[in-house]
Parts: structure tokens; C-alpha cells; sequence
């Protein structure tokens, strides 16, 4: 089969090209712009296209389908070429169904903790050579690529997210799974580009439980108030698990999981990363994966990437970065760090990025969301502003929002790079939470 990738240098365009090529596929596709690792990738499995751009006639009758990235536009060439030849058009969920639509296929879904349960539960099953198909978020020690798909698996696990599918698909991906076993770990206004209202946002949600197979599964979050009334205004026949916060304890800065075979040690810590353990360890379940083989497993993961990640650095000063960015994300990573580190010094950086949190009426949302550290540091680019055609927002108007007079706020990066470099690090801990970069700043010194 050909396949052809309409913006293909998208991280999870690129992994699912990948395994297609792995697959036996031929593979080909275009983008106008491809970054690190993404090009690197690409072109060691020989699929980077030869030059950017747009280019319809690379499509013919003879491709077999066409996958649409949702960084394309509706009025994109190629895809209106593939339009007028009438090539079967994919999204990258709606491939990833068809992919999955003979096999029972485990959805996970949430506002928070999906990639992090996504990616405990590939690792348990991995621990025990349990071969499934998968498409994760985030790259996994031990996985080479975030998507696996074959024609012998009988599972697939799926990370499922709430954003739009495609430029001419408006619904949410997670909607096309049509999920066997599912999970939702909580539900936090997010992505208000699309979703205006809080009640818009919590309808995708409805319409995600409603798709679960009649007989199928549903493990949720019964500490979420959202959830449970998701969940419990259902119509649709399915199972419900619910889970919460299993006991636990912290000594020496170790955490231990308090279960019924024993104290057993992990290397992540924080009360929702626990919390998204639990959530795993019921899906696991359901995949014929008993406690005590959980538990084994479980002891050597050491989280996903860029989520609560230590970064070893040569002074050995504490630093750790999380893609934290949406409130409820922010507030969980912060509660975890004040509690595993209740001695130290704690700084806490946070980078406004997305649409959602640079806008004035959406940063309410953040009220609260960093207080008990030492020092409370929030940068956002002014240039970003300006490219997202969006109105300045003064750093008083953050420190308002965010109700912290303390705040230290920086607008552009040659000031926090000249912040950064001047604190004394020794003894103290630092926090760094974005889906961005800090304008170039360098965890590693």
C-alpha cells in the first residue's frame, strides 16, 4: 500500500509513518516545516521528504490513501488534489481506528495523566513481553517509536485526546476510537480555542463514554467530581471501575506504594502520578495482568518523557522539567514537588505557551496554582503574543490573575537567561513546567 502523509513532520505523523514503514508500507509526504527529532527520525528511516513545501503533484490515482495532519489548512494543495482524484482522505485517529477496528482496543482518555497511564501500562506490558499494538504521546524508554501497529496483536492501546481531529474533522480524536476498555483520569477545562465554554469542553467527554462498546469498560477517576457526574449521567451499558489515591508513604525522600502483598518502592513520585498508577493497575487488569505482576513491573518505571523528568545535570543541583501547562496540571506538579521536597529551597518556573494560557479570561484558571514555593517565577514571549495576533498582556495583569504579588514574571528570554544564570543553585530545588522551551533556556547548566 501507499500512503501519503499530508504534514508529515508532526510528532505523531511522524511515529505513525514510521510504523507504517515498519509495517511494509510505502510511505511518503510532505510538510513545510520539520524540527528536530522529527526530521532526524524521518530521514534515518528514509521518508524525509527531498524539500519542503506543497507539492499536489506528488499525489495519482495510484496513492491507496492519504493521512491529514491537523497542522494542514482546508485549503492545503495536496489536499485538494486528493480531493478532486477522490483518494480515500484519513485523519490520524480515523487510521488509527482502522488500524485497531478487529482488535479490542483500550482508550485512554482525560485531561491530565493520559500519556502518564499510557505509558505505566506499556511498560508493565513490555516487563512482561506482552506484545500489543499502542500509539502513545511521549517517547518510552524501551520503545523506539510512539506507535505500533500490526496485523497480529489482539489489543491496542490508545492514548485518546479531546482536541479536533483534523482540519475537515471538528470532532474530538478520541471519538473515533470507539474504545472496548476505557478510562477518563479527570476533567479541567483545556484547549478554549475551540472549546468556549467549560460545558462545551465536558460534552466531549459525554460523547466519549457514550462511545465505549455495549459491554465494554470504563475505569475512571472517583475523585473528580466531573468525572463521577459524566460517568453517572450515562445511558449507554457498560461496566464502571472506579479508582482513587492508593495509601502510600514518603521516607528519605522514597516513595512507597502501601498494598496487600507489601510496601513496594517506585521511582516516581506525587499524589496524582500515584493516583495515575492506580488507573493503570485496573487497566492492566482487564488485560490479564494480576497485582503482584503489577507491582513487579512497576518498580522499575521511571515516567514519561518530560513528565516529572529529572534532568542530571554536572553540578548535581535537583532539577526537574514536566510539560505542565494547563492549571490543573500545573497545581498537581507543584503539589508533588512541595511534597517530596518539604525541606529544600523550591523554585518553581512556568511558561505561558498555548493559546488557552495566554489568554486574560483563562488565566484565572491559575489562581492559587504555584503558591507554597520559595520563589515563583512565570515567562511568557511577547513575540509569541504578536505571532498569535493576540492582545499584550502586562505582567501586572499575571501577577493579578495567577493572585500572587510576589511573581516574578519575565517577557522575554535574554532577561530570564540572565535571571537564570545568576542564582546561587546549591541546596536548592528547581521546578521547570512547559510545552515550550523557555526561549532557549539551558536545564543542563
Amino acid at each position: 500500500m501507499h500512503i501519503h502523509f499530508i504534514a508529515i513532520g508532526g510528532s505523531a505523523m511522524h511515529n505513525l509513518a514510521i510504523a507504517l514503514k515498519q509495517k511494509g508500507y510505502r510511505v511518503t509526504g510532505s510538510d513545510d516545516a520539520i524540527f528536530e527529532p522529527s526530521k532526524s527520525r524521518l530521514q534515518q528511516h528514509g521518508i524525509l521528504p527531498q524539500e519542503l513545501g506543497w507539492f499536489p503533484g506528488r499525489l495519482d490515482a495510484n496513492v491507496d490513501a492519504v493521512i491529514l495532519g491537523m497542522h494542514a489548512r482546508i485549503d492545503n494543495p495536496e489536499l485538494l488534489r486528493a480531493q478532486d482524484l477522490g483518494l480515500k482522505i484519513y485523519s490520524y485517529p480515523e487510521f488509527l481506528y482502522e488500524q485497531s477496528k478487529d482488535k479490542t482496543r483500550v482508550v485512554i482518555g482525560g485531561s491530565h495523566g493520559k500519556t502518564t497511564i499510557t505509558s505505566m501500562i506499556l511498560h508493565v506490558l513490555n516487563f512482561h513481553e506482552k506484545d500489543v499494538d499502542y500509539m502513545v504521546g511521549a517517547q518510552l524508554e524501551g520503545f523506539d517509536c510512539m506507535v505500533k501497529t500490526t496485523n497480529d496483536s489482539d489489543f491496542m492501546i490508545l492514548e485518546g485526546d479531546e482536541y479536533l481531529t483534523s482540519p475537515i474533522d471538528l470532532r474530538s480524536k478520541f471519538l473515533l476510537y470507539q474504545p472496548n476498555i476505557a478510562l477518563i483520569s479527570g476533567i479541567a477545562w483545556d484547549h478554549i480555542n475551540v472549546f468556549k465554554t467549560f460545558d462545551d469542553y465536558v460534552e466531549q467527554f459525554r460523547k466519549f463514554v457514550a462511545s465505549i462498546t455495549p459491554g465494554g469498560v470504563l475505569v475512571y477517576n472517583e475523585e473528580d467530581a466531573e468525572v463521577v457526574k459524566v460517568v453517572e449521567s450515562a445511558e449507554n451499558y457498560f461496566r464502571k471501575i472506579p479508582y482513587r489515591t492508593p495509601e502510600y508513604e514518603i521516607s528519605n525522600g522514597k516513595v512507597s506504594l502501601k498494598t496487600s502483598i507489601g510496601d513496594v518502592p517506585v521511582s516516581v513520585f506525587g499524589k496524582h502520578n500515584l493516583l495515575n498508577m492506580e488507573g493503570a493497575r485496573l487497566i492492566c487488569q482487564q488485560l490479564g495482568i494480576m497485582e503482584e505482576e503489577f507491582y513487579e513491573a512497576i518498580m522499575s518505571f521511571k515516567g514519561a518523557s518530560k513528565r516529572l523528568e529529572k534532568v542530571e545535570r554536572a553540578d548535581g543541583v535537583i532539577l526537574y522539567k514536566d510539560f505542565a501547562h494547563a492549571p490543573s496540571k500545573v497545581k498537581a506538579s507543584v503539589e508533588a514537588f512541595k511534597e517530596q521536597f518539604p525541606k529544600q529551597q523550591k523554585y518553581g518556573f512556568l511558561e505561558l505557551h498555548t493559546y488557552s494560557s495566554l489568554n486574560p479570561e483563562f488565566l484565572t484558571q491559575y489562581a492559587g496554582s504555584m503558591d507554597g514555593l520559595n520563589v515563583s517565577v512565570v515567562f511568557y514571549s511577547e513575540e509569541a503574543l504578536r505571532i498569535k495576533q493576540m492582545e499584550p498582556i502586562s505582567p501586572e495583569l499575571i501577577r493579578e490573575k495567577f493572585q500572587n504579588p510576589d511573581l516574578l514574571v519575565f517577557t522575554n528570554a535574554e532577561d530570564l537567561n540572565k535571571y537564570w544564570a545568576e542564582p546561587d543553585k546549591t541546596g536548592k530545588v528547581f521546578l521547570m513546567m512547559s510545552s515550550g522551551n523557555f526561549g532557549g533556556l539551558d536545564l543542563n547548566n
